[in-house]
């Protein structure tokens, strides 16, 4: 877990405690809005806890939409964060119960914004710290490293393991991301419902956002 000082964690929080309101589903890529704020994405398998983190992020319980059926979310979710970030929840992948149809058109929407998307700063890929990583997660790191996008390992449900298990797992991902071209080197643990890691994470992306606007 990497360490930030008070003034990167109090600059976490006030972004998030910006308003954050959900803008427009995109799914299909002409839909994509022009001329945005920079943008976070947040991909990972289906049922990761990735609505939950959003939600626990921006300290608003429904923002994104939660629930315990894999594959909730269909098309990529545009949130406003003050105008400075914009937070995009992007489909669950690697749910094979999901019409052939359905997954073959998310995993090219995921594919296509991934690889053009000259707004995106970092995408935010989300393990489930009881599983670690599973070859889709894999998949989705060989297409990131090929386009060149920067992304952060984000491990969820961080309080369903034990300390030693959980330390062991940050370690091994850690080693696993230095041959990773675009991976970022530090390993963050969150849980959305003991709001472990959350104001490291804001504190991440409060550096990824558009600056401060001159009074």
């Amino acid at each position: 877990m990497p360490e930030f000082d008070d003034v990167a964690i109090e600059a976490g929080r006030l972004l998030f405690a910006r308003q954050c309101d959900f803008v427009l589903g995109v799914a299909h890529l002409k839909q994509l809005p022009l001329d945005g704020a920079s943008e976070v994405a947040f991909a990972g398998r289906s049922n990761v806890a990735k609505s939950s983190l959003i939600n626990a992020l921006t300290g608003r319980r429904m923002l994104a939409r939660t629930s315990n059926t894999p594959g909730r979310t269909r098309q990529l979710n545009f949130f406003d964060l003050g105008g400075r970030l914009t937070v995009v929840d992007m489909p669950g992948y690697g749910y094979a119960k999901a019409p052939k149809g359905e997954i073959s058109q998310w995993n090219r929407l995921i594919r296509d914004y991934l690889r053009g998307r000259v707004e995106l700063r970092c995408l935010c890929l989300l393990i489930d710290a009881r599983h670690g990583i599973k070859p889709s997660d894999e998949e989705l790191m060989e297409m990131l490293d090929e386009a060149a996008v920067s992304y952060q390992i984000v491990l969820t449900k961080a309080d369903k393991v034990k300390a030693g298990a959980l330390t062991a797992l940050c370690e091994a991902v850690e080693t696993a991301m230095k041959t990773r071209a675009a991976a970022r080197p530090e390993i963050l643990a969150t849980s959305a419902q003991k709001g472990t890691g959350i104001p490291e994470l804001r504190a991440f992306l409060a550096t990824l956002a558009e600056p401060e606007p001159l009074v």
